[in-house]
């Protein structure tokens, strides 16, 4: 069980935004965060690469909380936020050496992959080029370079698509399916339901706080006969319900 998430309850301030969220991601495994904005994706997400602090409850990565020794539980995350995260005063190539030295990368390889990685983005021409000025969408290729050429054993990936061309979001997909089938874990968070449907194992559905569902979508089907048979059909319909059974 590469991530589990038991009885969370947490947020940013007295009133929590969480209450009692359980849920866990095995080995290998693609799962989808789904939900409206405010349903508490992003909050959860802080939670788990430890920007927040739990009022209770717990989440383990291979059985390792942040307590118990914060640096193992943070080097086996690799994250890609929603907005992208560049410095001003860094290169590329300085981007992608940091990256390499917060997680402890045997260099000659991490390199080997980097090249790769920046070949399939088409950034291999940009290395002495500074991130901050690039699109939107050019930044968070950076994103995704950096954290695929670490060995994570969980990616957690935030609204991965916006701001991608069609090219690059193919290219984001091939990867994660790759890492899966090395073993890696992957929690997702997405409003593309139709990508989700076809790529996610299984989906999380968060509602004001709470795990309204979860499931595969042959699961989810079986439980909601009426919403329909698409995960987006699901989605809209258990959102007009506010989340009620």
């Amino acid at each position: 069980m590469t991530l589990k998430v038991k009885n969370l309850v947490g947020g940013y301030s007295a009133v929590p935004v969480l209450k009692d969220v359980n849920f866990d991601i095995k080995d290998g495994e693609l799962v989808g965060l789904i939900g409206l904005n405010g349903a508490g994706k992003s909050t959860t997400i802080n939670h788990i690469i430890g920007l927040l602090q739990p009022f209770s409850g717990s989440i383990a990565i291979n059985e390792t909380t942040i307590d118990q020794d914060v640096k193992k539980y943070k080097g086996q995350i690799a994250y890609i936020p929603e907005s992208p995260i560049v410095y001003k005063e860094l290169t590329l190539k300085e981007h992608l050496e940091m990256t390499m030295l917060a997680y402890d990368l045997d260099l000659d390889k991490a390199w080997e992959r980097a090249n790769k990685l920046l070949t399939t983005f088409r950034l291999d021409n940009k290395l002495d080029w500074f991130p901050d000025n690039f699109s939107k969408g050019m930044r968070q290729k950076v994103m995704i370079v950096c954290a695929f050429l670490t060995d994570a054993k969980l990616f957690i990936i935030d609204e991965p698509f916006l701001g991608l061309d069609p090219l690059a979001v193919n290219d984001l997909l091939d990867l994660i399916t790759e890492r899966k089938k090395q073993g890696a874990s992957i929690l997702m968070s997405t409003h593309v339901l139709d990508t989700a449907q076809r790529y996610c194992d299984r989906f999380v559905l968060l509602h004001d706080g709470q795990v309204r569902t979860e499931g595969t979508l042959s699961e989810l089907k079986a439980e909601f006969p009426e919403a329909g048979d698409s995960l987006n059909d699901i989605y809209l319909s258990l959102a007009r319900q506010g989340g009620r059974k």
